[in-house]
């Protein structure tokens, strides 16, 4: 039997077309808001073939309309995820007064935005700039869900010898917690200074890195993710993800 002629669920197709995620889809077809043909589903996990016709309710649509993803310049000292003792999250900086002026956005922020918005991707409590965070899941699992989909750009200050040996290493030959690393791209851009481009993202994977060729960080920015680049946010501000932007 041929890939076309197995069922599969409605929610795994929905995300795999990139019309909303699992948990999104779920949801719309337990309240009546999935068709499949024309027909409206209301059974979670029922599984149509991937020739059939898939469509969202109007009001669906809507919904995913006014998920906003907002773009941070995470300022030091701030985690990108939960709250931790004595630290505050990033998405408290996410508010009207920290709006970025210059935001070409039309969206007038409220807080519904704030509402379900998560980082898509980490960024240590010790670095700053481009932090992704947002309602949508689709663009949640396009940050996340897999390795190699999106690649991320970092401006990194050093401390200690930069080395020819060490460059080779950095961009191919190290590994961490016995796995071996996906080849990265890393350039020297001025003395201490480096430019590392990844499509991969390990628990402080660049600090590590570093370390093994006897080298420490003492600033790391992340300027890029994909083809969204921090540009001229200020630092601690945020705006939001234009309509015309994507990952």
């Amino acid at each position: 039997m041929s890939a076309a002629e197995m069922p599969v669920r409605i929610s795994k197709l929905l995300s795999e077309r990139g019309i909303c995620s699992r948990r999104e889809a779920d949801d719309f077809i337990a309240r009546g808001l999935v068709l499949v043909d024309g027909t409206r589903v209301a059974q979670l996990g029922e599984r149509v073939l991937p020739t059939q016709s898939l469509a969202l309710d109007p009001r669906a649509r809507g919904e995913l309309g006014e998920q906003v993803t907002v773009l941070l310049n995470k300022p030091l000292g701030y985690v990108s995820g939960q709250a931790e003792e004595g630290y505050t999250p990033a998405v408290a900086l996410i508010g009207a007064d920290s709006r970025f002026a210059r935001d070409r956005s039309p969206l007038a922020f409220t807080t519904a935005h704030l509402l379900g918005l998560a980082p898509a991707g980490r960024l240590d409590i010790d670095s700053t700039g481009l932090l992704v965070l947002t309602q949508n899941g689709t663009i949640a699992k396009q940050l996340v869900g897999g390795e190699g989909a999106i690649e991320k750009e970092y401006l990194v200050r050093v401390t200690g010898a930069i080395t020819p040996n060490g460059l080779r290493l950095l961009n191919h030959g190290l590994e961490l917690d016995r796995r071996v690393l996906r080849p990265a791209k890393v350039t020297q851009e001025g003395p201490g200074e480096l430019r590392f481009i990844l499509w991969e993202g390990r628990k402080r994977q660049i600090r590590r890195m570093c370390n093994l060729v006897g080298l420490d960080v003492v600033a790391l920015k992340r300027i890029r993710i994909g083809k969204v680049r921090l540009g001229n946010l200020p630092y601690g501000r945020w705006r939001y993800l234009a309509p015309n932007e994507n990952f």
